[in-house]
């Protein structure tokens, strides 16, 4: 660390350069030394204590009171990492931080990935600009319960701000990339797991804003192939509304729709080189009509409102993973993007989500994510800035060419 003092201090200096004053700034570069030195706990005390020029008092008012706005440094950082990354996908997903109390800004009793069961925590959501060599996190957002903001005596008690409102995971991850736009930091493909994928006001969201995204889907999710008979219109009984046109047969399953393409149309795609070898299934891209009940809503919108709707709902292009030796396929990914795209592509993005655990894990268990001990909504979004600082840092330094490496 002392090696890296010259550099360290040249980086917060860049993305630093909004905060104001000068002893910010530099409790700041303090702050990160800590988080990035060896240390089992990365809370604010211990991390003091192993610091030479390091106090307490000074670093919890930096981190807890002090005023400073953290929009700016992550913009900063974005801006750095984009250019330097060059991103093929921005990674949606969302985090879990097990919580004791009830007084910690966002805590609630409710679904911890953390632990695999619904407990007490805070979860957060997040996009991270990701290759298969490198990744870090862009913009995040602390996620509130509906009953955070039926009590608001304790959202002012946990420094929550008034116009903080109680938002949907996936209405959460829209604002994100619509602060990432605002900051001309431009988007690739979109990529998300199931819990976001199967929201179709997520999808269309994205589409909205002009956005490619390969997402994963349950294979419950109902769907027509292609090529579906055309919608007829049932003769109108003279009761009731008109009659909408409608497909002969019923929607079904993604995954029956998989099985029934058969084995013949899988063929094997090599995604990436893992620990153990070549990463290698065998993957399908069929054309589907989505057919839920939002995805009709939407598309009785687009054609012009109920009465003026055709009945065609619009293609979307399904990949399908069916490995060797299963009896049937196994993920299944919904995208936008035309399928004609190549299947080595559409398999890479769909795979390339795995950059995002390695991103929590180190955030994590190396950089102390998830070991802040404040309340406030200001210090949790204060500290989460911090560690993004210093995986940034980190990231740059792993891939700058100069950079000594171990024999």
């Amino acid at each position: 660390m002392e090696r890296l003092r010259g550099e360290l201090a040249e980086f917060v200096a860049d993305v630093f350069a909004s905060v104001p004053r000068r002893d910010q700034r530099r409790w700041g570069a303090c702050y990160l030394r800590g988080l990035m030195l060896d240390g089992r706990r990365k809370s604010i005390q211990p991390m003091a204590d192993r610091l030479p020029d390091g106090n307490m008092q000074a670093l919890q008012q930096f981190v807890n009171q002090s005023p400073w706005d953290p929009l700016p440094v992550r913009r900063r950082i974005a801006e750095r990492l984009a250019e330097v990354i060059t991103p093929e996908v921005w990674v949606v997903d969302d985090v879990s931080f097990p919580k004791c109390g009830r007084a910690s800004a966002g805590v609630a009793r409710q679904y911890c990935g953390a632990v695999g069961k619904r407990a007490n925590c805070q979860v957060a959501v997040s996009v991270h600009a990701a290759t298969d060599t490198a990744s870090c996190p862009l913009e995040w957002q602390l996620y509130l319960p509906r009953e955070w903001t039926d009590e608001p005596d304790r959202c002012r008690r946990a420094g929550i701000p008034d116009d903080v409102i109680h938002q949907e995971k996936w209405r959460l991850a829209l604002g994100l990339l619509d602060t990432l736009a605002d900051w001309q930091v431009k988007a690739p493909v979109v990529v998300a797991d199931a819990g976001y994928g199967v929201s179709t006001p997520f999808r269309l969201g994205l589409e909205e804003r002009g956005l490619s995204y390969v997402l994963a889907l349950t294979g419950k999710e109902v769907a027509h192939p292609e090529g579906v008979a055309a919608p007829h219109q049932p003769v109108y009984a003279g009761l009731g509304p008109p009659t909408l046109p409608r497909y002969r047969t019923p929607p079904r399953a993604v995954s029956a729709l998989a099985v029934e393409a058969g084995e013949d149309r899988f063929a094997e795609v090599t995604w990436r080189q893992g620990s153990k070898g070549a990463m290698t299934s065998r993957f399908a891209v069929l054309t589907v009509r989505p057919a839920g009940k939002e995805s009709l809503a939407a598309a009785q919108e687009a054609g012009g409102g109920r009465n003026r709707w055709d009945g065609i709902l619009p293609t979307r292009t399904l990949l399908v993973e069916w490995p060797h030796g299963q009896d049937a396929p196994t993920q299944y990914w919904i995208s936008n993007l035309p399928a004609t795209t190549p299947a080595a592509d559409l398999v890479r993005w769909a795979k390339m989500r795995w950059r995002i655990e390695h991103d929590y894990r180190e955030l994590k268990h190396g950089l102390g994510l998830d070991h802040f001990e404040g309340r406030t909504w200001r210090g949790w979004h204060h500290h989460v800035t911090l560690v993004t600082a210093a995986q940034a840092f980190l990231t740059l330094r792993r891939l700058d060419p100069k950079a000594p490496t171990p024999a």
